[in-house]
């Protein structure tokens, strides 16, 4: 079983997120006892019910998934369905009246095995329920070829620029979607691969960064 953990921002409350981290508009943040995640769901082919697991911890900061069945393949004989998969996680969140949030940090991790002609990519779109229509999707690819074609394991690390911030609704609640896809094409039809979203960790303290601001009536 592989595992996706979501936590509340204990650690990025207490380390600034780099430079711009603070600039008008923004202000002290939110007591990290204030914020939770009430529940969390998930659909997709690659999170199939009955293949993944989640535990929300007793103070609500912690919610851990664990996956069994968001791997991709490509090659001779393999079914053209199995070359992506997505799974979307949505996350009910709790937090501070007056306050809002973006998403600016994240970090996955997974395992490739991709023969030359092969790629495989990760996608991550990030978006509020209450907000659609405001997303933010990163990628990253990976070439197949002499460093992949044993297989080891990959990290994608999302820095999301500011021009591409999403905000959570003002309030004191919202809906967090991470929608992850990944998918595998080729140039040659004798080529093999694989590429999977393993213990693909996203945290709201060191693998999830968050800013947060104060809510005015422009917003």
């Amino acid at each position: 079983m592989r595992s996706v953990a979501f936590l509340l921002p204990a650690l990025a409350l207490a380390s600034p997120i780099g430079p711009g981290a603070v600039t008008d508009g923004w202000s002290d943040q939110p007591d990290p006892k204030d914020i939770q995640i009430q529940s969390v769901s998930f659909s997709g082919n690659g999170c199939p019910q009955g293949t993944v697991s989640t535990s929300i911890s007793p103070d609500k900061t912690v919610v851990t998934f664990g996956f069994d069945g968001f791997q991709t393949y490509i090659g001779p004989g393999v079914s053209p369905t199995l070359k992506t998969k997505n799974c979307q996680l949505h996350l009910n969140l709790k937090y501070p009246g007056g306050f809002q949030f973006s998403v600016v940090d994240s970090t996955y991790h997974g395992y490739a095995q991709l023969e030359k002609g092969v790629t495989g990519t990760f996608y991550s779109t990030y978006y509020f329920s209450q907000d659609a229509s405001a997303t933010t999707t990163t990628q990253t690819s990976i070439q197949g070829g002499p460093t992949w074609q044993n297989g080891q394991v990959y990290t994608k690390n999302d820095k999301i620029p500011t021009a591409s911030f999403i905000y959570s609704p003002c309030g004191a609640n919202g809906i967090l979607n991470v929608n992850n896809r990944i998918a595998l094409t080729s140039t040659n039809s004798s080529a093999s691969g694989e590429i999977t979203d393993d213990d693909a960790t996203i945290a709201f303290t060191q693998q999830i960064n968050l800013n947060w601001r104060t809510c005015n009536k422009k917003l």
